[in-house]
């Protein structure tokens, strides 16, 4: 069975943390990263941009001038696309970008976020990740002296003094496990977490 150091707050080995492996049996799954950090992305678009039409312009509805004999071009509108200040043809309408893709697609994607991670040795578990103050230079000092540069952080529940701590720190992100997501993970170095942490990762990815 495939196991996983845990490390205490000194960086030191205080043991070995089982991985069940039948949620991290070693393979990672690329393609699902594509299919579920684009969805992400997608959700994330406000999808605000909007454009007026000949219809919505200000300005008179009037002939400008007479079709025939002034030797300048027909028009019909001063509101038309091909003059300044006239409408827009095709431009952006507010619109919702969001779409879902299947649940189990988004859990194989998560599985494969953190096995990637396993792979690599970016995956750190500690018995408890805390600090004393909520103070950023607290945070630097604790992961500097831990070798973290870089880090998803990721708690169950709401640490506070941690979460400000790390919110100034511009390579570190703080995040309670209900919001784990693959683009978070893959967007840091390392992720880090706890021990009791870790295993309710699993059970969240064991339940069917």
């Amino acid at each position: 069975m495939a196991t996983i150091d845990v490390l205490n707050i000194e960086g030191s080995k205080k043991g070995e943390l089982p991985v069940d492996e039948n949620i991290f049996d070693g393979t990672v799954n690329e393609a699902l990263f594509y299919e579920v950090v684009r969805m992400q992305l997608a959700n994330r678009r406000s999808g605000t941009a909007s454009t007026k039409t000949r219809a919505e312009v200000s300005g008179s509805g009037r002939k400008p001038w007479r079709q025939k004999g002034t030797g300048r071009a027909r028009a019909g509108s001063i509101r038309s696309p091909l003059w300044r200040h006239g409408g827009v043809v095709f431009g952006p309408k507010p619109r919702d970008y969001s779409y879902s893709v299947p649940k189990k697609v988004v859990k194989g994607g998560l599985k494969s976020a953190i096995q990637y991670k396993i792979n690599e040795g970016k995956l750190r578990i500690f018995d408890s990740l805390t600090v004393d103050e909520p103070k950023t230079k607290k945070a630097a000092e604790l992961f500097s002296r831990l070798g973290i540069k870089d880090a998803l952080i990721v708690i169950d529940g709401d640490d506070r003094n941690l979460r400000l701590a790390v919110r100034n720190l511009k390579d570190f992100k703080y995040l309670e496990l209900k919001a784990l997501n693959v683009y978070d993970i893959l967007c840091y170095d390392e992720l880090v977490t706890t021990e009791d942490t870790f295993k309710k990762i699993e059970e969240k990815l064991r339940v069917e």
